[in-house]
């Protein structure tokens, strides 16, 4: 039997109709966070990973649930520990009595969201476990290649405050991550509204609605491929993370992914909020979210103020602005 067509790829009106309500679901369980919500479903249209990185219970597991239910992705939790080993995401061969012998048994990387809980709290060697699934989208287990299902994508949460027992991430593998993103702590009408809801519908749990599933997910993310960018947009791109590179205070720069990363998030960014094309303002609205965790500041300056964040804002405030696009028009940007 032939495998069946792939789904039709919608137009950039009906991929941001579609993203708009799946932000609205899913911010009916995490309250108040919409900028942050919108990151993260860029990222998953760019075909690219999300570092949730913030304090504990401020709905980054929530978050990645509710992404998985109204993306009708499969949803695999993984709990990173000390103990955990590679072959503990991966699967492994295991020995079939009764057809007499060893078949391969597919560990949680195999799902279409995993979300790899408090990944700084495991060693290097599973940390790495991870980097050809992220980057190859297969796995590699005595030898023999297995692919993983597509759309396959990486929520991973990390713990910022606690650092006792936890293994931080080498850069090579945060590289790997398209975006890092927090949400913060809400405004005391934000928190009140989350115990008003509670007391509501009243359970703990819920569970939202799909807008799509895998097959149209994979549609969107083909329809934000079909979106041009225009050199001058590509150009900025390029010289926002070579400025990272000169600043006094960087020992490591963003690198070429860097750039990258930074168009094609800024494609999807565009898209979601409806255009067909992209704008300096979509660039800047990404930077900080696709650059800062890509720079390493230099050792003498790990005690001051000084992180990617300020990196950033200072090539955001040096790099000369393109002009935007508006409509059919172009203008000049100041």
């Amino acid at each position: 039997m032939p495998p069946p067509a792939a789904a039709a790829t919608p137009d950039v009106a009906e991929v941001s109709r579609r993203a708009t309500e799946v932000l609205d679901r899913v911010e009916q369980a995490v309250v108040g966070k919409r900028e942050a919500l919108t990151l993260v479903l860029t990222a998953v249209l760019a075909r690219g990973h999300v570092l949730l990185e913030d304090f504990p219970g401020l709905g980054k597991t929530l978050a990645a649930r509710s992404f998985a239910q109204t993306l009708g992705l499969d949803f695999t939790r993984a709990q990173f520990t000390p103990d955990l080993l590679p072959s503990d995401l991966t699967g492994s061969f295991v020995f079939d009595q009764r057809r007499g012998e060893f078949v391969f048994r597919p560990g949680p990387l195999f799902t279409g969201l995993l979300l790899a809980d408090e990944i700084n709290r495991t060693p290097p060697k599973t940390q790495s476990a991870l980097l050809e699934a992220m980057q190859e989208h297969q796995v590699t287990v005595e030898g023999q290649t297995f692919p993983l299902p597509q759309p396959f994508h990486v929520l991973a949460t990390a713990n910022p405050v606690e650092y006792e027992g936890t293994y931080p991430l080498p850069e090579a593998q945060l590289d790997r991550f398209l975006m890092r993103v927090s949400f913060g702590y809400p405004t005391a009408e934000e928190e009140w509204d989350v115990l008003r809801r509670r007391v509501a519908r009243q359970q703990e749990d819920q569970h939202l609605t799909a807008v799509t599933d895998a097959e149209g997910l994979a549609a969107m993310q083909r329809a934000v491929e079909t979106v041009p960018v225009e050199d001058d947009i590509s150009r900025y791109c390029v010289e926002l993370a070579a400025a990272t590179r000169r600043h006094r205070a960087a020992l490591i720069g963003a690198s070429p992914r860097g750039s990258l990363a930074l168009m094609l998030t800024a494609r999807a960014y565009a898209v979601i909020a409806g255009r067909d094309y992209v704008t300096p303002e979509d660039v800047k609205a990404v930077a900080h979210a696709v650059l800062d965790h890509r720079i390493s500041i230099k050792p003498e300056l790990w005690m001051s103020d000084t992180g990617g964040a300020a990196v950033v804002e200072a090539a955001l405030g040096q790099v000369p602005v393109p002009g935007a696009r508006t409509g059919a028009s172009t203008v000049a940007v100041d």
